[in-house]
């Protein structure tokens, strides 16, 4: 397929940029309905998330479960705080 290795080569360096920063995947919407989901996903877009920071997993359903939509963001684990200084904070 034209385009394939171009984006197998992007998917794999956001791979290494997020391993590269300590977070978590937080789950932010989960739906049945295909257009209620494109809506959120795009809204995540325009909230500023990246392409890269947002996971789509597409749940297939079978003859008796709706195939089900889940979003999920990237979220980094924050950074020790300056203020703390590292220490135990005792003199």
């Amino acid at each position: 397929m034209p385009g394939q290795r171009a984006r197998r080569e992007r998917e794999a360096a956001a791979r290494r940029r997020r391993a590269e920063r300590a977070g978590h995947w937080e789950r932010r919407f989960v739906t049945d309905d295909r257009t209620r989901f494109r809506e959120e996903a795009e809204a995540l877009r325009h909230q500023g998330f990246a392409d890269e920071d947002i996971r789509i997993d597409m749940l297939c359903g079978r003859l008796t479960h709706p195939t089900t939509y889940v979003l999920s963001v990237f979220v980094a684990d924050p950074g020790p705080d300056p203020d703390q200084g590292g220490g135990s904070g005792r003199a």
